[in-house]
Parts: structure tokens; sequence; C-alpha cells
């Protein structure tokens, strides 16, 4: 998938011819308005609106994007610059739309629902207060006959409450003595259960354990044959509580009867309820006996049941038993006779609590009495307090009432207005949210007046649709949050509406955007916006800018890409088309090779410093395009309160306080009225029953009132500000005014890059260093003065020469543009002349042209208010019109009549320009000195004495380069005056292959050291420019340390690549010769120190000749402008060859007594200046100018005091004087040297003076943008046409059979083989011609790749040109396409003449191929009948007069014509060259008679040496005879003056000219 956008399709078509030839093309072209129609049908359907208005809504899109086409291409060729619209913007329109619709419905709905249920909540609180005031009236009887009842009863209750008391003192005694009884019996019970709590718990562990015990337990036991010891002795113990008897048995260790419990416990233990019978064991009447026998058994240590339970378990539960027995039986013996005595006192407690009953019986009665008498109070009570309250609720209801409505109350008209406001806004969002979306998805790009355009004809067809918006829309007021804007202003976003339409784009917009910001206001506006949530910076050049990127997307962080060109990395595309995804219940994003989760809270901004980029529509489809450049309101706003920060400090502090206080405070305003609205919709009910509603409500409105009084206080001090402010305009203005005719220099060349910080800067310092004074209005004057030619003088110094005037002319017309002093019409006038299609009445003025007279004709027309009846005028003073005219300075002179009271300085401009355009140039400069002052018209020289104070170490000096020019040797020579030695600590590096590293190492070096680098030739670094941007913008940051010495030099030509970042932080230089003589003799001096001046041991002859030598530096450096009549090339002299001719003058001087002419002149002009000619003539010309008798520098009548250089006698060697004496006088010359102190002819200036004043022309009009000629056939079919013509006209090859038959090889006809060898080359020229033009009809049609040739070929025929391919096989022509093809078949016709007539008697000398044949063929013809050796035979030349027969071929040589004169002209009645007419630069030169001869034989008369050229250009590449290759030869031409004079008139013959 290739993009046809700009060249890259085609060249790569062109190298891959397979993309043809193995492919299928299928070319996707605009949608049709019908396809656009149902797209945009089809996502409309789901829009909240009414069905009847999806078709206009659908058709209304159509129309936008229609519309929008049409002015891209608008934009194209009125700005020249690129926008794309394609069928992604127009999905984006649609998109965006459905979105912005659903929300702000919602929005809008939601508070205009607010407001209503706000506004239904006053008027039901309003008609609710008059039914309160009736109840509580009716409330008041009711409340006081409660209060009487009450009173009544509290009387019975208290009587009957005595006689109850007495009741309850006698019973309060029963009780009383029941009470001591229940202590009593409780003493006794509390002692019997503290006794038995200590047996019980014993008693429960033992019934546990027996609990534990299991028939295998006791089986265990009853097995042992041997049981241990321990298990006897619980056995034993077990044995006698159950009261058995033991056995007797003998003892087999003493033979004695003993008694053994362990046949009785074997028996006991099988009886079968064994374990029954011990839980059931009688505790309580345990025999005396018993417990005695088991008492030792208890105390025994080895009846201890954990030393038990090692032997058996049983045994342990069986032991544990016993114990708890004993103990048992131990507590009950002690608590039995307590337990008698409890039971006695239990008995006497129930009598006394018997009587105690019967007492309470009676109390009963009583007490029930007094309680149903209470109840009743209470009820009683109850029904006041009801009352009560409902008298309280009502009152305190009519309390809240009367607050909510007077703190409110005010608010109901507003209130009801916004919600009636917000319904009409509600209806009108389906347009204006439609135009809104238009606004975001197409118009970014556009400046304002293309957006204004544009929103007012998408108004007007939305009413033709019947689609409601707002006729005044604008993208602000629909979309715009007012507090937020206001935010945005304080964070750095320029106050104007422009500004503000692209913050809210950037808010709405659902693409990222791309900051078109030459001027640094959107990264501004975005650092600060989006510093709090820690912004990061990022470019493409950076190393690890995507590790960045990667963070930020995951973490949510804003990123700001800087400083992008024209085209971004295609690993940024899934971020720009947000192609999130879900992975792992996560948003993800692929960036590179890594997948990284998505967060919502990233943003991403994009910016560029290009002014003009132009971005392919790949790129336009995926960010949204904003237009950021500053505004001119913008601008003068930032700079007024630069002026009154500097001039009252006080006022603009104050305003800042006051911008941040008005903005906190409206902030606040919305949310407390927001939160109002939100408290009155949540709230249900009647609102006067939530008491806390109310207070917030109200202090709500109170803290509401005290801010809203705040605000309206600080904004009367606003006002009072702003008039004392704006005071103080007219300086910002004027800032602004120059800073855009500043900025628009980047239209005339690359390197004219200044950057509005940089502008800043020097505006505030004409702001500190202009003259104070306590008028304001001179204060002003003063400031605005001492600001334009600050700012002309800093921004001369890096412009080059031919530029220079253009700037001061733009400053001057700019700032009356401004005041409305030129009118816009006007200025269009001046600028585009005459359409085309004007059609001028009969001419009335015989003198003029009839090109004049239309333009005449059309400027009384377009100014018919100042120029009315001024052909009239013409027509009846006629002569002194046509004085006027052909005045050599028409500006300066007055115009005929009363015109010149009449008209303005620049309608007298225009006039100039109507008349004489030539001369618009000097008038131009006669005007700006005018109206701004002469030190506007001529820039003063610079000296890097006076550039260095501005000078810092972390700013880099750029030399802008011309042809010729090397600042190398001046910068060597400061920097050793300077202390700096070169070599030392000046380092000098040229760039080019490999030197990147070398110059990084060196500038790091110097930053350290405080060294200075040099990078020369940076234009020839292409690769490198990335690397110096990094390096500079590092350097700039305030963390790179860098010694305060350092400084950083660098060189180039004007390229587009070097950075533009470099160049807008930078100071730059131009190094080329001032404009004019008076402007270059005194550039030579300014860098004569005093010093120099008087260092000779012979002042007068060295200053005189030393003022000489600058006269001949500055003629002959000036004569370039002239082009060819100055200089056959144009010859790059420069101050080194001055300063080498100033040092071998004063050595000379020096050396010998005598001054020796002979050795000045030949080093100065053979070998200081000419050893840069390499045209023989022009060397002719260097050292006439140098020794002419008449005004030559160099000549000895020098030393007379009455010597001049020019016949005008204003240009002269001044009398010896000090060094300031030569400073003054050269304030006396002209600004604009006139042609004759070159010994030029006026008629000289009428061709430089065009060209100036078309490149003056064409230089504004890059600055303004060109006018739409709209319509016209597509290229194609011109170059269709013009291909057809041109194959139609150019006749076939000639036939060489024929013509060699014709006119075979003679001897004695050497024409025979001119004309054949003429043929060959014509042959070969057609065969191109031919073979090209089929060739690349065929290519057009597509039948045939487009070769690189071949579309070489049609770029040519398109531009009017001569093509490479035939211009390399064509004789030279500098003609346009046209006047080339109309010569070319001239040159046939001569050629097929001679063929079919023979030889003509007069030779066309044009028609020649190769001239230089044609001429040795003659030679030949004359050698060879005269037997003469042929380099004996040469010309001589005989001009015949018009009336001469040239229809008889000569016997020798040959009649020649055709050929012209450039410099001057033939005067047929003497015979002789003359002065040129006025105005006329080329005639005819006359018939000459080519006539062969020997040397010896040549006539001797009165004549000029004439070259002759082959075309205007004359020069050429040298060849092997030591002359140019468009020299032809020299003829000898009569003339009566003296050769020097045509020499210096740059006199020559022509063979074929330009048009």
């Amino acid at each position: 998938c290739f993009s046809p956008v700009g060249d890259a399709f085609r060249e790569r078509l062109r190298k891959f011819p397979s993309l043809i030839t193995c492919t299928t093309i299928d070319w996707f072209s605009a949608w049709p308005e019908d396809a656009l129609k149902n797209v945009a049908e089809e996502f409309l359907q789901e829009i909240d609106v009414a069905e009847k208005m999806k078709p206009s809504l659908a058709q209304m899109c159509v129309n936008m994007h229609s519309s929008v086409r049409d002015l891209s291409a608008r934009f194209l060729s009125e700005a020249r610059r690129h926008f794309y619209v394609t069928p992604t913007s127009y999905l984006e329109l649609i998109s965006s739309y459905k979105d912005l619709l659903k929300r702000k419905q919602v929005e809008v709905s939601t508070v205009r629902k607010r407001y209503e249920i706000g506004l239904e909540k006053l008027i039901a609180t309003e008609e609710s207060v008059e039914g309160m005031q009736k109840e509580l009236i009716l409330l008041q009887p009711q409340l006081i006959a409660a209060g009487l009842e009450t009173e009544a009863s509290m009387v019975v209750i208290a009587a009957e409450t005595v006689e109850a008391d007495k009741v309850k003192a006698v019973v309060a005694k029963e009780e009383a003595i029941a009470s001591a009884e229940a202590s009593k019996v409780k003493a006794v019970k509390d002692e019997c259960d503290g006794d038995l709590a200590e047996a019980m718990p014993l008693l429960e562990a033992a019934v546990t354990a027996l609990d534990t015990l299991t028939k295998n337990d006791i089986t265990e036991v009853k097995g042992m044959k041997s049981p241990p010891a321990p298990v006897k002795l619980v056995m034993e113990a077990v044995c006698i509580c159950k009261g058995l008897k033991a056995a007797r048995i003998k003892d087999p260790a003493s033979g004695k009867m003993v008694e053994d419990y362990w046949e009785t416990s074997k028996k006991l233990l099988n009886e079968s309820d064994f374990l029954d019978q011990l839980r059931a064991y009688d505790k309580d009447n345990i025999p005396p006996a018993i417990i005695q026998k088991i008492r030792p058994y208890v105390a025994n240590p080895d009846f201890d049941p954990e030393k038990i339970k090692k032997a058996s378990t049983a045994a342990f539960g069986l032991c544990s038993w016993v114990r708890a027995m004993e103990a048992y039986d131990r507590v009950a013996k002690v608590v039995g006779p307590k337990k008698i005595a409890l039971a006695g006192a239990e008995s006497q407690l129930g009598e006394v609590m018997a009587k105690l009953a019967l007492k309470q019986g009676e109390l009963k009665v009583v007490v029930d009495k007094i309680n149903a008498l209470n109840d009743d109070l209470k009820t009683k009570q109850e029904n006041k307090a009801k009352l009560e309250a409902d008298v309280e609720l009502c009152t305190v209801k009519l309390d809240r009432a009367q607050k909510l409505i007077s703190g409110l109350g005010g608010e109901k008209v507003r209130w009801t207005a916004s919600a009636k406001q917000l319904g009409l806004e509600y209806e009108a969002l389906t347009g204006d949210v439609l135009l809104s979306s238009g606004c975001i998805a197409y118009l970014g790009a556009f400046t304002a007046s293309y957006r204004e355009q544009t929103t007012a004809t998408w108004v007007e067809l939305c009413g033709a649709q019947g689609i409601p918006c707002d006729p005044k829309y604008s993208l602000v007021k629909c979309l715009g949050d007012q507090v937020k804007i206001r935010q945005w202003n304080i964070q750095g976003l320029p106050k104007d509406t422009f500004s503000s339409e692209n913050g809210t784009m950037v808010d709405y917009g659902r693409r990222w955007p791309l900051f078109i910001d030459p001027q640094g206001q959107a990264n501004k506006w975005i650092r600060q916006m989006e510093g709090e949530r820690g912004l990061l910076t990022i470019k493409l050049s950076d190393g690890d800018y995507m590790r960045t990127l990667e963070n930020a997307v995951q973490f949510g962080k804003p990123v700001l890409l800087e400083n992008i060109q024209e085209s971004l990395d295609a690993s940024l595309e899934p971020l720009l088309l947000k192609q999130t995804f879900k992975q792992g219940g996560a948003m993800c994003i692929r960036l590179g090779d890594s997948t990284v989760e998505y967060s919502d809270q990233f943003s991403f901004y994009i910016t560029t410093k290009l002014r003009n980029p132009h971005y392919a529509p790949e790129l336009c489809t995926k960010v949204s395009l904003l237009n950021f450049m500053i505004t001119l309101d913008g601008l003068e706003d930032q700079l007024l309160g630069d002026v009154v920060r500097k001039e009252r400090p006080d006022l603009e502090e104050a305003k800042d306080r006051l911008v941040v206080s008005i903005s906190n405070d409206k902030k606040q305003l919305k949310d407390l009225e927001d939160k109002i609205l939100k408290l009155l919709k949540e709230s249900e009910g009647n609102i006067l029953d939530d008491e806390v509603l109310i207070n917030t409500l109200n202090n709500s409105k109170l803290t509401s009132g005290m801010i809203s009084g705040r605000v309206k206080e600080a904004e009367e001090t606003e006002r009072n500000i702003n008039i004392t402010r704006e005071t103080y305009r007219p300086a910002a203005t004027r800032g602004s005014i120059l800073y855009f005719v500043i900025a628009d220099l980047a239209l005339i060349g690359p390197m004219y890059q200044y950057s509005l910080t940089y502008f800043m800067k020097l505006f505030n310092l004409c702001i500190d260093n202009s003259e104070k004074s306590e008028d304001l209005t001179q204060r002003l004057t003063n400031l605005m003065t001492y600001t334009t030619l600050f700012i002309y003088v800093n921004v001369c110094r890096g412009l080059f020469e031919e530029h220079k005037l253009m700037f001061s002319f733009l400053l001057c017309t700019s700032i009356f543009r401004a005041n409305e002093t030129i009118e816009p019409r006007e200025w269009n006038v001046f600028l585009r002349g005459t359409p085309l299609s004007f059609d001028p009445p009969a001419k009335t003025v015989d003198w003029l042209s009839d090109a004049v007279w239309k333009n005449v004709a059309y400027l009384e027309q377009d100014l018919n208010a100042t120029l009315g009846g001024l052909t009239a005028d013409m027509a009846a003073s006629s002569a002194l019109f046509r004085a006027w005219a052909e005045a050599e300075s028409p500006f300066e002179a007055a115009l005929p009549g009363d015109w010149d009271s009449k008209v303005s300085s620049f309608v007298k401009l225009s006039l100039v320009k109507v008349f004489k355009e030539e001369k618009v140039v000097a008038s131009a400069q006669q005007y700006v000195g005018v109206e701004l002052g002469k030190a506007f018209t001529e820039a003063p020289p610079w000296t890097l004495d006076d550039v260095f104070p501005d000078t810092k170490s972390r700013v880099p000096i750029i030399f802008i380069l011309s042809t010729g020019a090397d600042p190398t040797a001046m910068l060597q020579r400061f920097a050793t005056k300077k202390g700096w030695t070169p070599g030392e600590r000046l380092h000098i590096c040229s760039l080019g292959q490999g030197q990147g590293p070398v110059a990084e190492a060196l500038v790091a070096a110097g930053q350290k050291s405080g060294d200075w680098t040099c990078l020369l030739n940076c234009h020839l670094a292409k690769s490198w420019m990335l690397s110096l941007e990094k390096l500079v913008e590092t350097m700039g940051q305030p963390s790179t340390p860098v010694h305060d010495d350092f400084r950083l030099w660098l060189s180039s030509m004007p390229a587009e690549i070097f950075p533009v970042l470099v160049l807008q932080n930078g100071i730059k230089l131009t190094n080329e010769p001032p404009k004019g003589v008076r402007a270059n003799m005194k550039r030579t001096f300014n860098d004569i120190t005093e010093e120099q001046w008087d260092s000779c041991s012979k002042p007068q002859p060295y200053k005189k000749l030393l003022f000489a030598l600058a006269t001949f530096h500055a003629v002959i450096q000036e004569r370039r402008k002239f082009g060819p009549l100055g200089w056959n090339i144009r010859y790059e002299f420069n101050a080194s060859d001055i300063e080498c001719s100033m040092l071998t003058l004063k050595m000379f001087l020096e050396e010998q007594e005598q001054i020796p002419w002979a050795a000045l002149v030949y080093v100065t002009g053979q070998i200081n200046y000419g050893g840069r000619v390499t045209d023989g003539h022009d060397r002719r010309t260097l050292m006439t100018i140098l020794t002419d008798p008449d005004g030559g520098p160099f000549n000895v009548g020098i030393m007379d005091e009455n010597y001049r250089f020019s016949p005008s006698g204003k240009f002269y060697a001044p009398p010896e004087g000090d060094y300031n004496s030569y400073l003054e006088y050269f304030r006396s010359l002209p600004i604009v040297a006139e042609p004759e102190v070159f010994g030029l002819h006026a008629n000289a200036d009428i061709t430089k003076d065009q060209q100036d004043t078309d490149l003056l022309l064409e230089s504004i009009l890059l600055t303004q943008g060109s006018a739409s000629t709209g319509g016209g056939s597509s290229k194609e079919a011109v170059l269709a046409g013009v291909a057809k013509q041109i194959k139609e006209a150019i006749p076939p090859i000639f036939d060489l059979e024929i013509a060699n038959f014709k006119y075979p090889v003679a001897y004695y006809e050497s024409m025979n083989s001119v004309l054949c060898q003429e043929l060959v080359r014509f042959n070969s020229l057609l065969v191109v011609i031919h073979a090209s033009i089929g060739n690349f009809v065929l290519a057009l049609k597509g039948l045939i790749v487009m070769t690189g040739d071949l579309d070489a070929l049609g770029s040519a025929m398109y531009d009017g040109k001569i093509p490479k391919m035939w211009a390399d096989k064509s004789y030279p022509s500098m003609k346009p396409l046209a006047a080339y093809v109309t010569e070319l078949l001239k040159r046939i016709h001569m050629l097929q003449s001679w063929i079919d007539d023979g030889a003509p008697p007069m030779f066309w000398y044009t028609g020649f191929f190769f001239t230089h044949a044609f001429l040795t063929g003659v030679l030949q013809n004359y050698a060879r009948k005269y037997k003469l050796p042929i380099d004996t035979v040469v010309f001589d030349f005989e001009a015949l007069k018009a009336s001469h027969d040239v229809t008889v071929k000569p016997e020798d040589g040959a009649y020649c014509n055709g050929m012209f004169l450039e410099g001057c002209q033939w005067n047929d009645e003497k015979m002789l060259l003359v002065e040129s007419d006025p105005k006329v630069l080329y005639t005819d030169m006359p018939v000459f008679w080519f006539k062969p001869t020997t040397a010896d034989k040549r006539d001797s008369f009165p004549h000029y040496m004439c070259p002759i050229y082959r075309t205007a250009e004359r020069r050429g590449v040298l060849a092997t005879t030591g002359h140019s290759s468009n020299f032809v030869i020299n003829l000898t031409v009569p003339s009566d003056k003296p050769q020097n004079h045509w020499i210096k008139r740059g006199v020559a013959g022509l063979l074929s000219l330009s048009y």
C-alpha cells in the first residue's frame, strides 16, 4: 500500500518498474459524495435527534468534508501549507459528533434539570409560606387550652402523692427488716457454698475419671498376676471404702499370715457393675471408721494420682475417686451443721417476706392510682408539647423559608434565564456540536482567518439545511469551559481566541495533538499545565525515548515529544492509533517489542518547531494537527505585560495577582453554585424540613455572596488597571508587528529563523535601554522608535544584503498597515498589480505603452477614492506627466498639478511601480527614508567588536556564508586581539566526513577550559546536524557546566538541513560585502583602525591611495549587480583582497621614495584582484577600471585635489584629514550610486533594477501568501498540449544523403563541409527532441514507464524551460522554451533553404550551431583561393550601411547579420558606436562584412574591439583557445570614443537574446 502524495511514490515506481509490471494497481480515489452521505446516514442512526433531521445532518457532513477539501487546496495555493483531507478525517468527524453530542446533551440536560429543580424548590417554598402562617394562627388557642388542663391535673396528682408517701414510708421500714434477714441468710448460704466449692471439683474430677474407665481397663487390672505396688495400694483403698475385708494369706518372706486385699480386689473387679457401684457410692454417709482407714492412704506420697497413672490408667481413675471421697467427707462434716442453720434462717426469712408482700400490696394500690394520674398528665403534656413543637416547627420553617427565599430568591431570575437559555442551547446542540466536531476533525491545522471563514460558511449551510445552531457560533462558546480556559491562560496559553480554540480542541479531541509550534507557545503551556502530573519530555533523538514512553504509558504519566520533523517513528503507530487490547484483565498496548499495561491517565503531546511542515496524509489521520503559531493579538498581550511589568511593576504585579484571584474565585463560585443545585436536586420531601440542608445552602450562598462581591471588586480593580495598561498598548502593538515581520523572514531563506524567546529578550532590552521620560506619550514614542531601530539593526546583522531593504520596507509598511495609513486595497494592488482579466478603457495618453496604460487604468479604478481623475489629468497634462515618469528619481520628483498633496507616499510608490517599475527598489528605499528615517535605508556595518558583548557562553554565533565569503581570517584576528590565540585557545574544525567526533571533542574541551571552538562549513555535514542540534540544546541547559569564556562559532551556507533550534537560539551574522558603493566603502573603513590610518610615514599619498583602493574595491564588487554588463563571470572579491592590497600599498610607499605606479598597478590589478579573474575580457575590464585616465583610482592624476572618480564629481578622494573626516564624507555620498560611477550607461540600471524589483516583490509576496488563482487545466493536460504543439512544429531530421550529394566535400568551397557538419549537429538534436517527445506522450498515457529523464523533461516543459536532455545536445541558449522552439525552427528553415536554394548571399550568423566552424570555413576558402598559409589569414571587419546591397555574395568573405549590441547602439548615419537610447537595452548590429585578409593588410581606424558572445549570459567554460566557450570573436567596430569608455560600459555583441 503506497501513498501517492509527493514524489516518493513516483520515484519508487521509476526505480522499481516491477511494481507496475508485476502488480495490479488499484488506485483508491477520493470518496464520491454519495458514498460519504451513505456512510454518514448509517453512522448517524444511533444519535438522539429527530428522525427528520438525520438526512440533513448527513448532507451537512458531506458538505463540510467537501468544503475542507476545497479549503485545503486554497490553503496550499495561498499560504503554501499542506493539509490532507481523507476518509479517515470524515469518519473522525462522524465519530466525534456522536460522542460529543451524547456528552453535551447529558451535560446540558443535567445542568438544566438542576436549574429547574432549584426553581421548583424555590417556588414551592414561596407557596408554602402563606399556609404555614395560617396554620400558626390556628394552633395558638389550642396551645393555651392544653396548658390549663395540664396545670389542673398536676394539682390532683400532688395531693394523692402525699398519701402515697406515707404508705411508702411504712413499706420502706418493712423492706429494711426483710433486707437485713435476707442478708444473714445469704451469708450462711455463701459460707456453705464456699466450703462445698472446695470438695465439689474433686468429686466431679473423680466422677470424670471414672467415666474414662472402660471394661478393658478393669479387665487389664483384673488380669494382673503380680500387680504393681501402686495398683495394689489403690485397690486396697477401694476395698476399704467399700467396707470389704482383706484375705489372710501367708507371707512368703516371713511365713506369717498377713492381710492381702488383692484377692478381695479381684473379686470386686469381677463384679459387672463395679464402676456403677463407685458412681452410686453414698458419699454423704461414709462411716467414720472407713474414713479413718482411708486417710493414711491419702497421706501416703505414693498415693499420688500422677504416680499411680504411670503404673496403670485404671488405677489412676480409682485413685482419684478415693481421694475425692475422702475430701468430700471431710468437707461435708463441716458443712452439715451450717446447712441446718441455713434452713432455719430461710424459714424465718419467709415469714418476714410474707408480711412485706402484704404491705407492698397496699402500696401498689396507691401507686397505681398515682400512675394513672401521671399517665393522664403525660398525655396532656405530650399534647401540649406537640402543639408547642408544631408552633416551633412552623416558626422555624417560616424562618428557613425566609432564609431560602432571601438567599436564593435573587437567583430565581438568573436561574430562570439560565434554564431557558440551556433549553435553547440544547436545541442548538444538534448543529453546534456538528460544527465543533468539524472544527476538531478538520480545522486544527488552519490559521485563524481560514477557520473563521469556514465556520461562517458552515453556519450558513446549517441554516440552509434547517439544522438548528447558534448564528453566532464559536467553538469556545460551544465547548469551552471559561474557568478552565482562564486556568490555561495562567499556565501560559495565550489569551487570544485562536489559542483558546486550540486548547479546546486538545481538551475534546479524540486523537493525540501534534502542535505546529515554531515559537514554543504550546510547549511552554503543556509543560506548565502537565508539570504537576510529572510530565516527561522526550525527543526522537534520545536513545532511551521508547523506555521512557513505556513507563509513562504504564504509570499514567503525560509525555511531551518535542521537535519532531516531517515523519514519526513507525514504532509509535500503535500509540497514535490507540491500539489497546485486553490481556490478563488489563488494558495493554504494544510498543516496539514490548507489551505494556495502558493507563487511562496517560496523555501524549507532540510538538514541532517547523514553521511549515509537510505531513503526509497517513500521519495527518493519526494525530490532531494543531496550528499553534502565535497570533498578533496573543503576542501583543504578552508584550504589553512585559512593557507594563517594567514601566509600572506595581500595576502588573497587581494584575497578575488579580488574574489568579479572579480565576480561583470564579472557580469557587461555580463550584458553590453546582453544590447548591446538587443539594436542591438531591433533597427529598419538603426542603424546609431539612435544617442541615437549609443551613448548608444558606452558608454556601453567604460564601457565594462574599466571593461575588470580591470578584466584582477585583474585576473593577482589573478594569481600572487595564485602562492604565492600555495606555502602553501602542508599544506592545509595535513589538508584535516587528516580530511577525521577523518571523516571516523564514519564508525567504532557511537561515532566517528567529525564536520568540530571542525576540522577547531584544524587546525587553529595548524597554530597559530606551530613553526615559515623565511624559507618557513621549516615553512611548521613544520606546517605539528605539525598538524599531534596535530590532532592525540586530536582525540586519544576520540578513544578506539583497534582503535588507526588503526587511526595512516590510517593517515600514507593516507599521502603517497596522494603523491603517496603508489600506488593504492599496497594499494588494501594489503587490499583485493588475489582474489579467482587466479590460482597460481606450488609451488617451499616446506615449504610454499598452501594458503601462492598462496598469494605470486599473490603479485609478481600484483606488478611485484617491486617484479618481488621474487618467483625465494625464491626458490634459501629458508632457508634465511624461517628464515626471522619465525622471531619474520619480519618487522624489513632485507629481504634476496638486497630485502630490492628494496621494499618500505609499500610493505615490504604487504610481512609480506602474510608470517605472525598475525604479521601485530605489523608490522603496526613499519611501522608507521618508517614513521611518534614513537610518532604516542602510544597515550599519558590524564588527566582531560590536557583536561580541551580545554573545554568551551558551549561545552559538553563526556565520551565514555567501559564495566566496570566509570569516575565518576575521575571526582569527579578533581572537588574537582578545587573547584567544588560534591553535592554542581558538580551535578550528572544518566539518566533513568523519569530523563529527572531532568537533564534539573540541566543544566538550572548550566548555571545560573556556577555549573557543569554530566549526566551519556545517552545511557539508548533513548527517551530523542532528548531533549539533543536541549539542547546542544540551549546552543551553542550566544543568550543563559551561565555562563563562567559552564561545561556539559556526559557519554555514544557507541550507535546509541546518537545525532550526540552533538558528533560533543563536546569534546570526552574514559575512558579505554591503550593498551599495557607499556602504561598501564604509565597511572597508570600519575595518581600518585609526592607528592603521595614521601609521604611514607618507600620509598624504597613503590616505589618497588607500581611499582610492577602497573605491576600487567597492566599484568592482558592486559591478556584479549588473550581471554580464559588469562581469562575464561573477567573481567573489572579498576582504582578503583589499587587506593584501593595503599592506602592499603601505610597503611600497615606505620602501620607495616615489610612488611606484607600475608596481602598484601590477600587484593590485594583476595579482591581488586579477588572480581571481579567469576571463580575458574581464581582466581587460578590471585593469581599465583601475587605471583609466578618466576616473581610474590608480591613475597618477589621483594626487590632484580636483581629480574625480566619476563624471558627476560626487565620488573623489577627499583632502588629507583625520579618520573621522573621511567617515563624515561618506555621509554625503548617495545611498544608491548611479551607473556612471561604474562607467556604465544609465540603461544598465534598468535590467539590474528590474531584477532587484522582481526580487523585492517576490520576496515580499513570499511573506504575504499568494492569491488563489483557481481553475485551469491539470498539469498533465498542459504538458500533453505543449508536447503536441512541439511535436507538430518540429520537422523531421535532415536527409544527410541528399545534402552530401548536393554539397560534396570541395577543396575550394569549405561551406559545403560547414553545412553538412551543421546538419549532423542539428540532426543529433532533432533525434533527441523527437524521441523524447514521443516517449513522453506515451509515458503520460501510461503506456511506458515515466523515467527520470522523461519526468525532468515534463517538469522543464511545464516551467517553460529548455529540457536538460535537449540542452545537452543543443547550441547554447538562454531563451524560454517557446522562444527556443521558435528560434530552432528559424535555424532549421535557414539550413533547409541553404539545401534547397544554395548558400545564401548573407548568412544569419546566429543560426549556426557551431559558429567557429563557419568562421574557419570562410578563412579556409580565402586561404585556398589565394594559396596562403591558413595561420596567416585573419578577419578584417567592415560595417555596412543599411542601404548596402547584400543580395549579392561578396567576392571574398561573407556578409553576416543577426547580431545584437548591448551597452550601446549603432548609428547608421555616423557609422559609429553611440550611446544607447534611454530604456533601450539591446539594438541590432549592422550587417558586417567578414573580410579575410592577412594581418599586415588590416585596415586601421578608430575602433572598439567588441567581443561577440553566443548568449547574453556571456560566461562559459574556459576553452582550449584561452577564451570562454561562449565567446565567438572580437569585432572591430568603428568608434570615436576611446576603448576604455566602451570597456567600462560592458559593450558586447550577442548572437542570441534571452527572450
